[in-house]
């Protein structure tokens, strides 16, 4: 029916914009707030997936329990927490020595990207320990020759000698410890992880009318939408308004926006820039992990689960206007829903429903030439350029001083 065929676009559509809009909400701060092009994006959102396959798989012992279906609040605590920390230390050794260059940014960060995947793929016990050995050796003679030595003179020196020192020791260690299968063999390989979704978000299906109108079969019908979804939307409405309130109400919310429009000015008042850039990089790379977490409730996921994400987020981003959060949401819920429309093959279903497929013969076959996810996504991009030769800005373009720097 056409009126089950409409519900099911605008409810999908809006699932789908839910799906972008929370792994696009870290992305219009980190690029929208700071100028960052962080390629590596998709793979934050991979490393909160696998995040939570890791605390799924700890919670497993309490499977036959009620407390097992939980599990999901513990893993998007951690996914946030993991991404988090990775976004950090991205920035503390990465971005830092970037700013204000754009093109280095999307170099760096896209070879920082292809690491995480070839690390999620490799990454078994003697890698592990590989790396905490040289992470050990390195950051740790770094404070004890800090605290020794003339750190600012001999800088240059030290380091020197500690980064090929750490590194052959950890790599040494890495392949003895090779020689083990047990400690050899992956964690994860390149194959796809299953997460299991909680029994109350498994299967079931909410009905979005009232006691009284539910008892209408039709209506049960065309109005009853899966739970996993619904959750989704939730957590996607729960992140905005907590990004809403700690950039607009918080006391760092208000420094991020003043480094923003202005860091000159805003490190003469005593505002702390780095502890800034440092801090807004970690939480748009949080806000990548829940996306993650999120993410798994829809299906398999594996190492290329960024890959299938960024190029669409950077289109919301990009649409709904730079460091523009309302843009970003309207954007997500357009490209969602368009390209659903597009791709479920509901226009030439509706014609011929209709008896128009003959009469529109030309505009039948176009639709149903695009009425695949793959094809679907190239109207909807092609769609996407014709918008932004009108709009170059995006739907809510920024005003005032920043938006002539």
């Amino acid at each position: 029916m056409i009126l089950q065929g409409l519900f099911d676009v605008l409810f999908n559509g809006l699932s789908i914009g839910a799906v972008l809009l929370i792994a696009a909400l870290g992305l219009a701060i980190i690029f929208g707030l700071m100028g960052v092009i962080n390629m590596a994006h998709g793979e934050l959102m991979m490393l909160g997936a696998y995040t939570t396959f890791v605390v799924q798989n700890a919670f497993k012992p309490l499977a036959d329990t009620p407390l097992f279906g939980l599990y999901i609040f513990v893993a998007l605590a951690a996914a946030f927490l993991v991404a988090a920390a990775m976004g950090l230390f991205l920035e503390r050794q990465v971005i830092r020595y970037l700013y204000g260059r754009p093109l280095e940014t999307l170099l760096a960060t896209w070879g920082v990207s292809l690491m995480l995947k070839q690390f999620v793929r490799s990454v078994g016990w003697s890698m592990a320990i590989g790396i905490g050995i040289f992470a050990l050796l390195f950051w740790g003679g770094q404070a004890i020759l800090k605290r020794k030595i003339d750190w600012q003179r001999l800088k240059g020196r030290a380091l020197t000698i500690l980064l090929p020192l750490s590194s052959a020791i950890a790599l040494i260690t890495g392949f003895l410890l090779n020689n083990n299968k047990a400690l050899a063999k992956p964690w994860f390989s390149a194959r796809n992880i299953d997460v299991t979704a909680p029994g109350w978000l498994r299967g079931q299906a909410i009905n979005l009318f009232p006691e009284g109108m539910a008892d209408n079969a039709l209506l049960k019908t065309i109005f009853s939408v899966p739970s996993a979804r619904l959750f989704i939307i939730a957590l996607t409405v729960l992140c905005l308004a907590g990004t809403y309130w700690f950039l607009q109400r918080s006391a760092w919310g208000l420094r991020i926006r003043a480094v923003t429009q202005n860091r000159e000015m805003s490190a003469c008042l005593g505002i702390p820039t780095d502890t800034v850039d440092a801090l807004t990089f970690a939480l748009g790379s949080g806000l990548a992990g829940i996306a993650g977490c999120a993410v798994t409730l829809l299906g398999s996921v594996g190492p290329n689960l960024g890959s299938n994400y960024i190029v669409d987020a950077f289109m919301v981003v990009v649409v709904g206007g730079v460091g523009k959060i309302i843009g970003s949401v309207v954007a997500a819920i357009a490209i969602g829903t368009m390209t659903y429309l597009l791709g479920s093959g509901n226009i030439p279903l509706w014609m011929t429903q209709l008896s128009l497929n003959e009469t529109l013969q030309p505009v039948f076959d176009f639709f149903s030439f695009f009425a695949t996810t793959s094809m679907a996504k190239v109207m909807v991009f092609a769609l996407i350029i014709v918008f932004l030769q009108i709009k170059p800005a995006g739907l809510f373009p920024q005003k005032g001083r920043g938006a002539e720097i």
